[in-house]
């Protein structure tokens, strides 16, 4: 197979971890007999810095006419502390959702049984635990209008949804249902607000097409209380923009850390994959970074964008061998990690790659 797949590596530890999610990619390709080919843009602030732009026309162009993006980390403290900023790094991974159409994000809240330690809830609550989470990524408060009084007083974020968005995302995940345990949860709040009912009207017809699929409706405060309570019952989560990056960071924590999880974000073209985590600015560049979800987001690239599922299996496979074998990065080390099994990014990075071969 031939692919020509975009490396966005973004900001802070995400040039660090994309650098093993690439070399993971290089490895599969070799020993598999695909030929992958690789090209690099810029995004976010590193964007920013070079062209006052944080998502320039020559990546967005790169990203069109690739078969699909691995991509790192995005933002910058500088941002953080900076309200009124006019552009943001976060303005880029905004615009190219929007340009390539990525309007489902799936993120697949996978636990390894050697990391039931490395979560602060009971062992015995979280194992077996298998999620997937279909958040709608194009609509929502990210995206309507925001406004601010001239006297600064007052902010509004207009909260929308299109019967459409709601349509084709929720046929995503009652497909994807179809193949797991055959039940969607769907989490919205409409017994306040508008844009939830018309989601819960829309999912309700969507469901009458998939007969063969249960379906729950769920409120976000008890949706985010059920998750740590009993992440169990959980099968395929379907909800909107906003409540889905706040469920699935909270979901974080099952799997021990946000260095472990990987992400797609999917529409009808060039598919975007990226571990969840943020830049961590506060670590970047000091050989501590959590590669694994780099490496578990490109395998989740070649299994839904290159239908590659033997070597999608395989990658993920090298990851668990490796902790397996008992070697952590600090994120996911608990007091029993003994010291010479705690290893920096490059060192696990290498290690997945040694099980893979």
């Amino acid at each position: 197979m031939k692919k020509n797949i975009l490396i966005i590596p973004g900001d802070g530890i995400g040039q660090e971890v994309t650098t093993w999610g690439k070399k993971a990619l290089e490895k599969v390709a070799e020993k598999y007999g695909h030929d992958f080919s690789f090209d690099e843009a810029i995004m976010g602030h590193t964007a920013i810095e070079a062209t006052g732009d944080p998502l320039p026309e020559n990546t967005l162009n790169k990203a069109k006419s690739s078969d699909a993006i691995l991509f790192g980390a995005i933002g910058h403290i500088k941002y953080d502390n900076d309200p009124s900023a006019k552009v943001r790094p976060e303005q880029g991974l905004l615009k190219i959702r929007k340009e390539l159409g990525l309007y489902a994000n799936l993120r697949p809240i996978l636990l390894f049984d050697e990391l039931l330690d490395a979560s602060s809830l009971k062992p015995e609550v979280l194992k077996g635990t298998d999620i997937l989470f279909f958040r709608e990524l194009t609509g929502d408060v990210y995206f309507g209008e925001k406004t601010r009084s001239d006297d600064q007083t007052f902010a509004s974020d207009l909260m929308n949804y299109h019967r459409y968005e709601v349509e084709r995302i929720a046929h995503k995940a009652y497909q994807a249902a179809q193949g797991r345990s055959k039940r969607v949860c769907s989490v919205d709040k409409a017994n306040v607000l508008e844009t939830s009912r018309l989601w819960r009207e829309v999912v309700q017809e969507v469901a009458t097409q998939y007969p063969d699929v249960e379906t729950e409706h769920m409120f976000i405060d008890n949706a985010a209380m059920q998750l740590v309570k009993n992440p169990k019952k959980f099968d395929v989560v379907l909800t909107a923009n906003l409540f889905g990056d706040i469920l699935t960071d909270e979901a974080s924590q099952i799997a021990g850390s946000m260095g472990m999880l990987a992400s797609a974000s999917v529409g009808d073209g060039t598919g975007f994959f990226e571990p969840i985590h943020g830049s961590a600015h506060d670590i970047a560049g000091q050989d501590k970074a959590n590669p694994l979800a780099s490496i578990l987001s490109a395998a989740l690239m070649l299994e839904i964008a290159f239908g590659l599922k033997e070597e999608a299996q395989a990658l993920q496979n090298a990851v668990s061998q490796t902790l397996k074998a008992g070697w952590r990065t600090g994120d996911i080390a608990n007091a029993n990690t003994a010291d010479e099994h705690r290893l920096g990014t490059r060192q696990i990075g290498q290690k997945v790659i040694d099980f893979l071969q």
